[in-house]
Formats: C-alpha cells, sequence, structure tokens
C-alpha cells in the first residue's frame, strides 16, 4: 500500500460507529466471521492455524507485537464496510474531499515563470468528481503514483489556478516527497 491508500484507509477508519473488538478473543472471532475457516484466518495473519486456534479458545492470550498489529490491521479493513461504503458515496457524489499535505509540488508552467518544486502545506478541499475518481481508481487497483495524480489533477485545478481564474497557461502538477498526508470525507 503506497500514502494514498493508507490515507484513504485512515480516513475510512474515523468513519466508525463503533469501535471494533478489543480482546484478542473478540478480534479473531470477528476475523472467523469474515474468513470463515481458522486456515483463510492463519494465512492473512501469517501465523499457523493452531495458534488462531489457540488465541479463538483462549488458550493463549498475548501474541507477539508484530503477530498484534497484523490483527488489528486485519480487524480495522473488515470492520463497518457499509459505514465505509456509505461515506465514500456521500463524499462521491456531493460533499468532496478534504486534503491536507505537506509536500513537494512540482508543474510545467509558461516559459518566463517559475517551475521549480517547493514544498507547501496545503489544505484544500476538492469536488465530488475527483473523490469519485480517487475511489474508482482505488478500486480498480491503482498505484500510488496513479492516485497521487489524481490528488495533483485536483489541486491543479481547485487550488493553482482556482477554478480557471488564475495561472491558465499551468498544465502538469506533480506532488513529490509527500511527507504526510491526510483525507476527509
Amino acid at each position: 500500500m503506497g500514502e494514498i491508500d493508507d490515507a484513504i484507509e485512515r480516513a475510512d477508519q474515523e468513519a466508525f460507529t463503533r469501535t471494533p473488538p478489543k480482546t484478542l478473543k473478540g478480534r479473531i472471532n470477528f476475523l472467523l466471521r469474515q474468513l470463515k475457516t481458522t486456515r483463510a484466518v492463519a494465512a492473512e495473519l501469517r501465523v499457523s492455524q493452531r495458534s488462531v486456534e489457540r488465541y479463538r479458545t483462549g488458550e493463549r492470550k498475548r501474541p507477539p507485537e508484530d503477530i498484534q498489529q497484523r490483527i488489528d490491521a486485519a480487524v480495522r479493513s473488515r470492520w463497518q464496510p457499509r459505514v465505509r461504503r456509505r461515506r465514500r458515496e456521500e463524499a462521491a457524489s456531493r460533499g468532496g474531499i478534504t486534503v491536507e499535505t505537506r509536500a513537494r509540488f512540482g508543474y510545467t508552467a509558461p516559459i518566463g515563470t517559475t517551475d521549480d518544486g517547493r514544498f507547501r502545506r496545503l489544505t484544500v478541499h476538492l469536488p465530488p468528481a475527483y473523490a469519485q475518481q480517487l475511489f474508482d481508481a482505488r478500486e480498480a487497483g491503482a498505484d500510488d503514483r496513479q492516485l497521487r495524480q489524481i490528488i495533483a489533477d485536483g489541486f491543479r485545478e481547485t487550488y493553482f489556478q482556482d477554478g480557471g481564474t488564475r495561472a491558465p497557461g499551468l498544465s502538469d502538477v506533480a506532488i513529490n516527497d509527500i511527507d504526510y498526508i491526510d483525507l476527509d470525507y
């Protein structure tokens, strides 16, 4: 997963209306309901099937830290899919998406102007069309470079060109060297 994928996942998790299970046994049982078999859960967590059975029965209560993190990530990625879907649909149809980032922006501009990339800290609300493009591309398996380009195109239109009122010669905007990025929708 790339930086944009991670930001979308964090934004999804902010929408939870209930907290995921807190106990190890509760988390393993949730994964079992989702994945159906202990073998599938074991493959997801990269542990043995017997370890999953021990976690489920309570025979083993404290897995190593790396396994605990994988369990937490697997539960959070499957928790409340309808809530996530509803928020994405709302962002793609009405609300849009707010992107906060500190990154190096480069662009192609007309001769006589500077096109040197520089770090900027921006918080920009992108229209619903860009949210739809971002979610569709992610669903289709786009890589981080393609997701960055969708956000960069949104920044070009919304921030740099201000909806067409300034910088008409600005053609390509690129996001490089992301320090951090957060999404909200």
